[in-house]
């Protein structure tokens, strides 16, 4: 007699996962996207630099805050219906975005597209592990899925070259259209409904706990780097990690909690957590450094930029296809440990950049995206893989949160690091006349209205690239650690 382990996918569930792998791409191209568009949106609706940093990680922190509650809503309501409904939300949300007048509604906007976009990663997921129950397969097309993310990746670059020569800023927000609307159409055709039948309500107080946990305790991460010990992002802290414990004691106490906290018992499954949370971290920041020192101290185009980034991306497309392939004869925890390493050996190279070695670092950039393929599709294998089917959505939403939250708190956390340091590299003045606060806002900034000054842009650029290899060097030792850390928790994977 089979067992419902044994079942194979059939061909419908094959093209099930061509149909989800479109959200993914679509995602992780917004992502790369909108970095190289943040010189122009910078130019047209001049943020501040704690403005653009919002912009660019908010998306990320409500993708973060509603997760867990999105995967379980999933569980409960049907996992399908969920990616739908999300899909529709995404679409509006993404036109909201290309059209918006001012910084202020550009971050309400990017709220809303991260609202919507915890509901489409837990469900692709989920989905996913539903479809594909045995495991070969499963770790076959979370493989193809996570190579879709890394397309995207390595698609972004060009395409956004491509759209802000030829249209403005805002044009990037609309790829989402009609990438949601072929899902729309397609998904109730090729996609089968999953929900957990014995699972409860959703528990409203949990989900309000997780929210006043996450979103107070990331608002004083920001806050604390850049201006230091305030009274308001202590309070937050104070209150967030107050809320936090308040959420645990609760989940322990409920019959049918937001966040089954018996996962986390799993010596593995925690461990592929904090190891993508820990790459994504670093990848976010970085990344972000990388696309604004090729445009604005190389002075590349978008378009040459995105060029530029073309071949690691290609990179990145390769290892991740080839990872799920390794690990069936070598373990995976060897496979995750090696590419880890490869990656710190990146970043230590990106120590070694300046503002006139393009060439160094994009040779960098190429040896952390290689290692970077494997992380992603091996540590999301390995999540969802731990937790039992009737589970996938809860766990994929833990996977997800982790990576999504490491993606914004590397922006927060070692962005307002590497500002920091630039903010630092600049004198108080240049030939008896004070830097502008312009210039130390942002090199973005610096590069709009230095009023001409080539001596004050290059000691901008130097400051910058100080900033970029300062985290570099964050990140470096973060790898290296990661690597250590998938060698003792993966170890019988």
């Amino acid at each position: 007699m089979r067992t419902e382990i044994d079942v194979k996918a059939g061909p419908r569930d094959w093209i099930g996962l061509a149909v989800l792998a479109l959200p993914t791409l679509l995602l992780s191209l917004d992502v790369t996207v909108l970095h190289l568009a943040v010189p122009h949106l910078s130019a047209d609706l001049a943020p501040s630099g704690t403005q653009t940093l919002w912009i660019i990680d908010i998306y990320g922190f409500m993708i973060a805050g509603f997760l867990v509650t999105m995967g379980t809503l999933g569980d409960r309501i049907g996992r399908r219906r969920l990616l739908l409904a999300g899909a529709a939300a995404f679409g509006a949300a993404s036109v909201l975005a290309a059209y918006s007048t001012s910084a202020g509604m550009l971050i309400a906007a990017r709220t809303l597209l991260g609202v919507a976009g915890a509901t489409i990663m837990p469900s692709t997921l989920s989905l996913i592990s539903n479809m594909f129950r045995d495991p070969r397969q499963r770790g076959l097309a979370i493989g193809v899925w996570a190579t879709m993310f890394s397309v995207g990746i390595a698609l972004g670059p060009v395409v956004g070259g491509v759209m802000l020569e030829s249209f403005w800023w805002g044009s990037v927000f609309l790829l989402g259209v009609p990438v949601m609307a072929v899902l729309l159409a397609a998904g109730p055709f090729l996609l089968p409904e999953f929900r957990d039948a014995g699972a409860g309500r959703l528990d409203l107080p949990s989900v309000l706990l997780s929210l006043a946990t996450l979103l107070p305790i990331t608002f004083a991460i920001k806050e604390l780097p850049v201006y230091g010990p305030r009274p308001l992002p202590l309070i937050a802290l104070a209150a967030g990690l107050a809320a936090g414990a308040a959420f645990v004691r609760r989940q322990r106490r409920l019959a049918d909690p937001l966040l089954d906290l018996r996962l986390f018992a799993n010596r593995a499954f925690l461990g592929a957590l904090l190891i993508m949370l820990i790459s994504l971290a670093t990848m976010g920041a970085v990344y972000l450094f990388v696309t604004q020192y090729l445009q604005l101290v190389t002075g590349l185009t978008p378009m040459r930029a995105g060029l530029w980034l073309l071949p690691p991306a290609i990179g990145l497309v390769v290892t991740s296809m080839a990872a799920p392939l390794l690990a069936r004869r070598i373990p995976a925890g060897r496979v995750l440990a090696g590419s880890l390493a490869l990656t710190a050996a990146g970043y230590a190279l990106m120590t070694q950049v300046t503002a006139a070695t393009p060439l160094l670092l994009i040779a960098a950039f190429f040896l952390l995206y290689v290692g970077s393929g494997p992380v992603s599709a091996l540590s999301t294998d390995l999540i969802v893989g731990a937790a039992p089917p009737e589970k996938a959505g809860a766990a994929s939403a833990l996977g997800e949160t982790s990576g999504e939250l490491g993606l914004a708190l590397g922006v927060a956390v070692l962005g307002s690091v590497g500002t920091a340091v630039y903010r630092g590299g600049l004198p108080p003045s240049v030939d008896g006349v004070p830097v502008s606060e312009g210039v130390r806002e942002s090199l973005a900034a610096a590069v709009a209205g230095s009023d001409g000054s080539e001596r004050v842009l290059g000691m901008a650029r130097e400051a910058f690239t100080g900033g970029l290899t300062t985290v570099a060097g964050i990140g470096a030792v973060l790898m290296a650690g990661a690597a250590v850390l998938a060698l003792v928790t993966q170890r019988r994977r």
